[in-house]
């Protein structure tokens, strides 16, 4: 059924695509969780990185109350912000789509063995993207992907072997996101109204609470946050975040 172009069609939309999503993924969800999980019993961490509108996910995975603590996002801004860059390299709106950039993230993240890697992308095929999902696995990290197959496989991969993400990854999260993203018909022709950074947010938090049952399970406590605005929040993630220190950037914005 075409859903309808309102806020109520929307939801409906987005409640039943996200079951849908929940649903379909719980095999994969539970082999990205146990992934995780054996990163943070082994003193690794979560390196999360996405582009465009995929950093929503990485921010979904790093740093936010309610998630695990052992957790890293690589941004482009690191470029500039840790690399030392000009700012104006930041411009460029295509910036992701130029190839090059992945191993100098990569080395400014300062991944080590031990570390699984969570790469979102919509598209799945943008030149940082690929660069750095082959990259990740050249050097022996588990990788999370999280993409949408329908739109992937319409698109043509930057790759020059025609690999997509999820050809990297050693298991694949599917958002469950139409090609284009955007789900309500408009009148003229066209869509509006993307979904994927729902399911997508669905996805993490899946894959979050599914790696913290397993460490519960096997008798280790889940280095997790609590809220920064309650009280003592801010100052108890502290001490926990000494356990990585140098490891896990926590920048403002």
């Amino acid at each position: 059924m075409t859903p309808e172009l309102s806020a109520a069609g929307f939801a409906k939309y987005a409640l039943s695509a996200m079951a849908d999503v929940a649903e379909k993924s719980a095999e994969a969800v539970d082999a990205a969780a146990e992934l995780i999980a054996d990163a943070v019993r082994s003193d690794g961490i979560v390196q999360a990185f996405g582009t465009g509108h995929s950093q929503a996910v990485a921010l979904e995975i790093a740093g936010r109350a309610g998630g695990l603590i052992p957790t890293n996002r690589i941004r482009l801004t690191d470029l500039v912000v840790v690399g030392g860059d000009q700012p104006d390299v930041l411009a460029d709106q295509l910036l992701e789509r130029q190839p090059g950039l992945a191993e100098r993230l990569y080395e400014l993240a300062g991944a080590r063995t031990g570390d699984v890697f969570v790469i979102a992308s919509n598209s799945g095929v943008n030149a940082v993207i690929s660069e750095m999902a082959r990259l990740v696995k050249d050097k022996g990290h588990p990788l999370i992907a999280i993409t949408s197959m329908e739109h992937t496989s319409r698109v043509t991969p930057s790759d020059p072997e025609g690999r997509r993400l999820a050809d990297f990854a050693d298991v694949v999260l599917d958002n469950g996101a139409p090609y284009g993203d955007a789900v309500l018909p408009l009148p003229g022709g066209g869509t509006a109204c993307g979904f994927s950074s729902l399911s997508a947010g669905l996805l993490v938090q899946m894959m979050v609470a599914e790696a913290i049952r397993k460490l519960v399970d096997a008798g280790v406590e889940p280095p997790v946050y609590v809220s920064s605005n309650v009280p003592g929040g801010f100052e108890r993630n502290r001490e926990i975040e000494k356990r990585y220190e140098g490891r896990i950037r926590r920048l403002a914005g």
